[in-house]
């Protein structure tokens, strides 16, 4: 079943603290046999009092001080196996909790950018904290509770037998109704719960879209229909829940009185067994404490197992995520990137995205060190592609890709992304102070680094402008500087960072003529001596560009300087005619 597989998966995440772990189990096991001794003295003090007027004083007063004084001593013992188990379990949850989520995060942010395109960021977010917290619960519940609950029913229950095997029957036919029962309404509602939560995760996405875009929102007076919309994901939720409510609501209801009638049932059976001289008053008392412990362990069972099997799905989604595989894992001898010239070379990379068609094809060329290659080419052509490809986020079909003569597959991610900046359309910025934005690119830089990347970046000015300088929090992805502010604070970061290797992916597209001439040259500063690649839709943009490729379908058609290409009147002298006249743009579209 799911939910055993998934209970398994959960109490195996503990293998750091496997001591711990084991130490907790041993406590758990004293507890349920303290706890277990408890009905046993019990009905041994009721015994003795049934023949008090059978023995002298002076003897029942020493056989009731001796019981007592066990009764006492186990009773000691057992309170402190509870705090150590209590303390111990506490810790141990949490500890592991904040320890999965750090491996979750960790785990995620290493995975492709096609991991990421698939899943939406707020339904990973929901996960993360869901997925934890439900681990939280089911550690702290399983070795504070369900452990000894266990230990009870599968150790100790046998040995009821040795006691009176006529009412530890009983026992039995009452632990068998309470398995019977959840695992009937366990398989009853594990489809309805599985649906509950896939509206509850796009109850997030819903959410996170909304939040993300509320500009849009506002702007397009969609404040109604954006509620409307998460509404009505509430009303689906409502009427997969409660369904599942209802069923687990009668299996309480059930457990309740097939506690009730075992107890009635030990009594009544006690009674004839008491009669026919097969069973004694002491044994009587002990078996109803038992009832009574293994009705208080099997309805506590009950419930953290209702709980836990709401919480299947989030935990299945946790572990799914935690489980995926990178398109791109590293090799495991994977030596460090040594770039000191900055080649890049593609020899007959072709790459098609699982189960897809091909989007590149027998791509060839080699950048040499230092010199600018520009990317052209209709939508789709492939020109982001190439990039990624340079970067790692996917590995060609056929083909090979290197760096100074070393292929890509061979050395470690991080060295080859260390090798390679990148400005973006987008600066992407956090939301942090611009000094902490600009560290990302290289932690252990000093504010003298810093400031010298700024003013070579042109950003130095309006820095200081800012209320709190360098210091100054941006907002959600730069939201209070304006996009040339920030595209600028991005090529201070590539410049900070000190690449071998530079790709502006549509850095200026996005700006204003005279903010693009002040980014400009900027950009002119950050690419001396690196080698860069320039993907641009603006072909007045490369045109001082020491090589252009041209794709068209994957494929490289043209390759040469602006003026060679121009002269040629093939395909990029097309794509400068249908930019430079509205006219063609228009018959284009």
């Amino acid at each position: 079943m799911r939910f055993i597989k998934i209970y398994r998966q959960a109490l195996a995440v503990l293998r750091s603290d496997k001591r711990l772990a084991i130490m907790l189990g041993a406590a758990n096991i004293i507890v349920a046999g303290l706890q277990f001794l408890d009905p046993v003295l019990f009905g041994r003090v009721i015994g003795l009092l049934t023949r008090s007027d059978q023995l002298p004083s002076n003897e029942l007063w020493s056989q009731s001080a001796t019981l007592l004084g066990i009764w006492f001593a186990v009773g000691a013992s057992a309170i402190a196996a509870n705090i150590a188990t209590s303390l111990h379990s506490e810790r141990m949850a949490h500890h592991n909790r904040l320890q999965v989520m750090n491996r979750y995060f960790s785990h995620v942010l290493s995975l492709p950018l096609s991991f990421h395109g698939d899943i939406h960021s707020g339904r990973l977010m929901k996960v993360m904290l869901g997925g934890s917290d439900a681990l939280f619960g089911l550690w702290l519940t399983f070795f504070k509770d369900q452990l000894s609950t266990y230990v009870a029913v599968i150790a100790l229950l046998p040995f009821t037998f040795l006691l009176n095997w006529r009412l530890a029957l009983t026992l039995v036919v009452l632990v068998v109704v309470f398995v019977v029962l959840t695992v009937a309404v366990v398989r009853k509602t594990e489809a309805g719960q599985r649906r509950v939560e896939y509206y509850h995760s796009h109850l997030a996405g819903t959410a996170q879209d909304a939040l993300a875009n509320v500009m849009v929102v506002q702007s397009f007076t969609r404040l109604a229909a954006e509620s409307r919309i998460f509404g009505q994901i509430i009303d689906d939720v409502i009427r997969y829940q409660f369904p599942v409510l209802n069923w687990w609501a009668v299996v309480n209801v059930l457990t309740r009185a097939a506690s009730t009638l075992a107890v009635i049932a030990i009594v009544l059976i006690g009674t004839v067994l008491h009669i026919q001289g097969k069973a004694t008053v002491g044994e009587i008392v002990s078996f109803m404490g038992f009832a009574t412990l293994l009705i208080g362990r099997l309805e506590s069972a009950v419930q953290f197992a209702s709980r836990l099997f709401l919480q299947v799905p989030i935990l299945e989604d946790f572990f799914g995520v935690l489980d995926a595989k990178s398109s791109v894992p590293e090799n495991p001898n994977a030596v460090e990137l040594r770039a000191p010239r900055g080649e890049v070379r593609f020899d007959k990379v072709g790459f098609a995205y699982p189960g897809g068609p091909s989007i590149l094809t027998d791509v060839s060329f080699t950048a040499r060190p230092g010199t600018s290659v520009a990317l052209v080419g209709q939508t789709g052509a492939g020109k982001s592609t190439v990039m990624n490809l340079l970067q790692r986020l996917w590995d060609p079909v056929h083909g090979t890709i290197k760096i100074d003569g070393q292929d890509l597959r061979d050395v470690s991610l991080e060295s080859l992304r260390s090798a390679i900046g990148v400005v973006f359309q987008e600066s992407m910025l956090f939301n942090r102070s611009i000094r902490e934005n600009l560290r990302i690119g290289r932690f252990e830089a000093t504010d003298e680094d810093i400031e010298r990347a700024c003013r070579q970046a042109d950003a130095h000015e309006f820095i200081i402008r800012q209320p709190q300088g360098y210091d100054t929090v941006v907002g959600e992805r730069g939201a209070t500087l304006s996009g040339g502010q920030r595209q600028r604070l991005a090529i201070a970061r590539a410049l900070l960072k000190d690449p071998p290797i530079l790709i502006l992916d549509e850095a200026t597209s996005a700006l204003d003529a005279a903010t693009e001439a002040r980014v400009s040259r900027a950009m002119a500063t950050l690419m001396k001596g690196r080698t860069t690649f320039i993907i641009a839709h603006r072909l007045s943009t490369v045109r001082d560009a020491d090589e252009i490729l041209v794709f068209d379908q994957g494929r490289v058609v043209e390759r040469g300087s602006f003026d060679q290409l121009l002269a040629r009147q093939g395909r990029f002298a097309e794509l400068v005619a249908t930019q430079l006249s509205p006219a063609v743009a228009h018959a284009a579209e």
